[in-house]
């Protein structure tokens, strides 16, 4: 039996024209024949970044998170490879050393999780960021307060129970981070008493605008699950 319709229940039209202010007049009539808790319904209701993170899977949150914890290995790596990391103080050193080791960690641990599913690597260019101590911490600050935004809103995205302990599990570990870098700027290390989530796109465009990756990451293979175990 087919259930409700808005047109069943909007007699005075109330409904109709509230949708008619959200998505349009013409929209807002096609709807009125959709069913009340309807897939149709529900994405009118959606704003365009709620609208796409409905669309994205398990695989795609992971490799987005992939592709973002790829950014910050390579940005901790170059930077202690050039011999930025040497030139700090040992307490400082002992900070980007630690972090960048455990983004590396990050990587090692999402690749395996997706297995084959892994997109490919991106190309990175950090225009001189990593050779000057001072903009190179305040990047790392700045990057790592966007990874626990961005963990933040992935979380209620993620269906797989398994994978969104981990997460968790993830989210804070980067939390510390950023603290931590705060700290080592001499800043407050928990500014508010509540983290803002960040989606998923609005990452993606901050990303983009440090016009850090170069080149776009391989597509990957497709037609399986990533892989969790716990």
């Amino acid at each position: 039996m087919t259930g409700p319709t808005l047109a069943t229940v909007d007699r005075d039209e109330v409904l109709t024209e509230a949708l008619a202010k959200l998505c349009g007049p013409t929209r807002a009539e096609l709807l009125r024949g959709a069913a009340l808790g309807g897939a149709a319904m529900v994405a009118a209701l959606l704003t365009p970044d709620e609208a796409a993170a409905a669309r994205l899977d398990d695989t795609a949150i992971l490799n987005f998170g992939l592709r973002f914890e790829r950014l910050q290995a390579t940005f901790y790596t170059e930077t202690e490879q050039i011999g930025t990391v040497a030139r700090m103080s040992d307490r400082k050193a002992a900070w980007a050393r630690t972090l960048g080791a455990h983004e590396r960690a990050h990587v090692k641990i999402l690749k395996q999780v997706l297995g084959r599913k892994a997109e490919g690597r991106a190309a990175f260019d950090f225009g001189g960021d990593t050779e000057s101590e001072d903009v190179f911490t305040r990047t790392a600050v700045a990057l790592e307060d966007l990874t626990v935004g961005l963990l933040t809103g992935a979380l209620p995205l993620v269906k797989d129970k398994g994978l969104k302990s981990a997460f968790f599990g993830l989210l804070t570990v980067e939390a510390r981070h950023a603290a931590w870098a705060r700290h080592i700027v001499g800043t407050t290390p928990a500014p508010a008493a509540f983290d803002k989530p960040r989606t998923i796109r609005a990452v993606g465009v901050a990303i983009d605008e440090t016009h850090y990756v170069t080149r776009a990451p391989r597509t990957v293979a497709r037609g399986q699950r990533p892989r969790f175990t716990g």
